[in-house]
């Protein structure tokens, strides 16, 4: 049988010769395989169906704090829920393992509980494209049915919490984070705003947008500079005039003081003084005016007088006394000489102020330029602090709302879909799986049995193997002739 090709003939003699054996084997092999699943210690599986839910207030109006993935989220969770300090309350408390206490570390016990624990996110579907896992399962398997869906529930409500805590913790990291920040951030804006007032306190004026303001003030400034001058012309023109008047009654005062008859050249003094009060008041009036006609009249009297006395007279001898007192219109002369003094002075210096203010100003606006220059330079460092002040500003406020909708239970978060549930049956054993697998296994060994001694069989079974036999026999006398 080991030195020919077997055909489907043979295998069918050889099963009709051992189908006892094999037959035997699959018979015995299903209800043993059955009775050892009953002897095994039955499993219970508790599962927990646990979604995403989205944010009641979309993302354009508040940005969740956490941008992380679920499944990155997951697997933080997890190495923090599944650590020892959180399940060996959990063993102690359900008395897990009770019967491997007291000969088994607490250890060896959290490990066990680990494997009996798993975490499986739930894939979302092709036709959503979506990157985002919708869910995830947590799935308990452990003797006891009641105490699989009790630790079940507690571990998943683990996860609800742990996101929640995760999350807030992180906003509140985020929060303190960027109040630091803004601090820095406001500090660095006021240092930028000192210097730029500062700036602009030193370059009154020079500023571009002032610019303009100084050209309008310069064209104010000479329009006041003008009038002033004509002002102050006007008041030297006054005191000419004043000065005149008072010559001419000085004249005929000290005239009448001397009598009668006047010297030459007291005459001449009063023609020169008309002359000249004459000359002022054609300088401000018509020929029309009055006292011009008066000062005219006077003037040719006073040549007549002079012709009539044919240049010279004899020096009166008459001496009178001077009076103690001048004459009132004189006295007012007087004042109003000396007012108008004071008038011209503060003419003068008021000139003198607009003139510093015209040259200030000019000054400023020659300024300009090189000004312009230096205050960009100094607005961009400010722009800057501002708009970094603005970002960060905006950043914490994010994170402050962030944190107020999650602590109000209105962002994403995690929502129990399906509670833990209470198994009916064991997942572990499947009494009708191991009854199937010791079928198919008695029968399998029982054919690899049948094959086997077969195969070890040197009888005769039928012709076929005698003339086999004999071929091969004289095959081998002839090689050895």
């Amino acid at each position: 049988m080991a030195h020919r090709e077997l055909t489907a003939a043979d295998y069918m003699a050889m099963f009709r010769r051992r189908w006892v054996l094999i037959v035997s084997l699959a018979v015995i092999g299903g209800p043993l395989a059955y009775a050892v699943a009953v002897l095994l210690p039955a499993k219970y599986q508790s599962q927990t169906l646990v979604l995403v839910e989205s944010a009641s207030i979309s993302d354009a109006y508040v940005k969740p704090l956490d941008t992380a993935g679920l499944g990155q989220q997951l697997a933080s969770m997890q190495q923090e829920i599944l650590s020892r300090s959180r399940l060996e309350p959990i063993i102690r408390k359900y008395n897990l393992y009770s019967h491997d206490m007291n000969h088994v570390s607490i250890d060896e016990l959290v490990a066990r509980l680990q494997k009996n624990i798993e975490v499986s996110p739930i894939l979302p579907m092709l036709e959503t494209h979506s990157q985002t896992l919708p869910g995830f399962n947590v799935t308990v398997t452990l003797d006891n049915p009641h105490t699989a869906q009790n630790v079940c529930a507690e571990i998943t409500s683990m996860f609800i919490e742990e996101s929640s805590t995760l999350i807030i913790g992180k906003g509140k990291d985020t929060i303190v984070f960027f109040a630091g920040q803004l601090k820095e951030a406001q500090a660095a804006l006021d240092e930028q705003d000192a210097k730029l007032a500062d700036f602009k306190a030193h370059h009154l004026g020079e500023m571009p947008e002032e610019t303009q303001n100084s050209i309008n003030l310069l064209n104010t400034l000479s329009s006041q500079l003008d009038a002033s001058t004509q002002a102050l012309s006007h008041v030297q023109q006054e005191k000419t005039y004043n000065e005149g008047m008072l010559a001419s009654q000085l004249a005929t005062l000290q005239a009448a003081q001397m009598g009668t008859g006047a010297s030459p050249d007291t005459l001449d003094k009063q023609l020169a003084a008309l002359q000249q009060t004459l000359l002022s008041l054609e300088s401000r009036y018509t020929d029309d005016y009055p006292d011009v006609i008066k000062t005219k009249a006077d003037i040719a009297a006073l040549q007549k007088k002079i012709a009539e006395q044919g240049g010279s007279t004899a020096a009166t001898t008459a001496k009178t006394t001077h009076p103690s007192v001048e004459p009132l219109q004189i006295q007012q002369l007087r004042a109003q000489g000396h007012a108008l003094d004071q008038e011209l002075a503060d003419k003068e210096k008021q000139q003198q102020r607009i003139q510093q203010q015209i040259n200030a100003q000019q000054a400023r606006i020659e300024a300009s330029p090189a000004a312009e220059e230096q205050f960009k330079e100094a607005s961009r460092g400010y722009q800057v602090a501002l708009d970094n002040f603005n970002d960060t500003k905006k950043k914490y406020d994010e994170a402050v709302r962030s944190v107020a909708l999650h602590e109000q239970q209105q962002g994403e978060q995690f929502r129990v879909l399906d509670p833990a549930n209470l198994p009916a049956k064991p997942s572990f054993p499947n009494r009708s799986l191991f009854a199937l697998g010791g079928l198919g296994g008695g029968l399998g060994l029982g054919l690899a049995l049948a094959f086997l001694l077969e195969m070890k069989d040197t009888s005769f079974k039928t012709e076929r193997d005698v003339e086999i036999c004999v071929a091969a026999a004289c095959v081998g006398d002839g090689a050895g002739d």
